[in-house]
């Protein structure tokens, strides 16, 4: 199929994981893709993957002035934006007494404030018709112990898709979210635990999984585009859980 043909888009933290799986099935739907990425490592990676099909563009998605700079790159590259997926985020654990003010502020300035001021950089760039989707999590419905600080970062975010949608609609502005359950990305490999503690985790999440295994990063992509193409344009506000039934325990 090729149903983001003539479509521009914007996947923050597109250079690895649900990101970069995203940015490959938007291109093969037809879309002209730009991707974000904070590390040397992970722009080569999507570079190298992705070719000449994406721009990639190196920037903090907690910095309030990246992402302007983000909103003017894309402006520049593609005059407009049809589609903003916002995936940058970060997922750090630990109990409440355990939180300093620094890691608070910095999940908090990744995973919602700079999104949230990528939105209003970019307002002047999205389209008439244009979709945004944010990627929450399941943890914004479920008391998982040692997630406070990531729960209430994502827990914000769905709450934005839902206020961002009443105000924007009226401009012909979509904002709805995805929020998944355990996807089998790199993003338990960057949470500072040992080989044996990650297996034990890993192994203790997916015994809470009805659906009996981690999902792959390529079922949240094909959910998101559908909710970016207009096969999706009755959507509004609405929020899709994607976790082989972990939130209906």
């Amino acid at each position: 199929m090729a149903r983001l043909v003539n479509k521009t888009a914007l996947i923050t933290g597109g250079t690895s994981g649900i990101g970069l799986e995203t940015a490959r099935q938007f291109i093969a739907e037809g879309a002209r893709v730009a991707v974000t990425g904070s590390s040397a490592q992970g722009i080569e990676r999507a570079r190298m993957e992705l070719g000449d099909a994406a721009l990639v563009i190196r920037s903090d998605a907690g910095n309030i002035e990246s992402q302007k700079d983000v909103a003017e790159k894309v402006k520049e590259a593609f005059g407009h934006l049809d589609i903003l997926f916002v995936n940058a985020g970060v997922a750090q654990f630990g109990p409440v007494e355990g939180w300093s003010e620094a890691d608070f502020d910095k999940s908090v300035a990744t995973n919602v404030k700079g999104p949230y001021f990528l939105i209003q950089a970019l307002m002047p760039v999205f389209s008439k018709k244009a979709s945004i989707v944010l990627n929450t999590s399941i943890n914004a419905h479920i008391g998982m112990p040692n997630s406070s600080v990531y729960s209430l970062t994502k827990g914000a975010l769905l709450t934005l898709a839902k206020t961002l949608s009443g105000e924007l609609i009226g401009r012909g502005i979509r904002v709805n979210a995805v929020s998944p359950g355990p996807i089998a990305t790199p993003l338990y490999g960057k949470l500072g635990m040992s080989e044996a503690d990650s297996k034990a985790m890993a192994t203790n999440i997916q015994g809470q999984i009805p659906a009996g295994r981690f999902g792959d990063a390529s079922e949240v992509a094909k959910t998101i585009i559908f909710l970016a193409s207009d096969e999706a344009s009755y959507f509004v506000g609405s929020e899709l859980v994607i976790d082989g039934g972990m939130s209906t325990l």
